[in-house]
């Protein structure tokens, strides 16, 4: 359980230098989606939506989709800015992992770090995220 924590504790110093040194938001997001997908072992699958026209929008995403049988739980948490939602951040776990309060907060505190860029992190020129590099 300590060992967990230091992790998150980790990955979260980690968005939070690339928010401080990444001026694109674009790019913050993205590479924000990478570090949770690719540091947090038990995450199969991260997304990050955006709200467009009271929506949700798929924006970056990593991993295997919910509906593969290789994901088992996941959380969605609310991306509020001012008090507004402008997104929704999402994990899945592999079927033998479970997610606990200890990622709930966590990720509460990653989804209000990208909030400001939610903002501004949808428009990329009309261009899907998908074909985004």
């Amino acid at each position: 359980m300590v060992q967990e924590r230091e992790q998150l504790s980790r990955v979260l110093e980690t968005i939070e230098r690339l928010i401080e040194t990444e001026p694109e938001a674009d790019v913050v997001l993205r590479r924000a989606v990478d570090v949770l997908a690719g540091t947090v072992e038990r995450y199969v699958y991260v997304d990050l939506s955006f709200v467009e026209a009271g929506e949700l929008v798929r924006g970056p995403w990593r991993g295997k989709e919910p509906a593969d049988e290789a994901v088992g739980r996941s959380l969605a948490v609310p991306v509020i800015h001012d008090g507004s939602r402008v997104g929704e951040l999402r994990v899945a776990t592999a079927p033998s992992h479970a997610l606990t309060e200890a990622d709930e907060r966590f990720l509460g505190r990653v989804a209000q770090r990208l909030s400001a860029h939610c903002l501004v992190g949808w428009d990329t020129g009309g261009v899907p995220w998908s074909e985004v590099e």
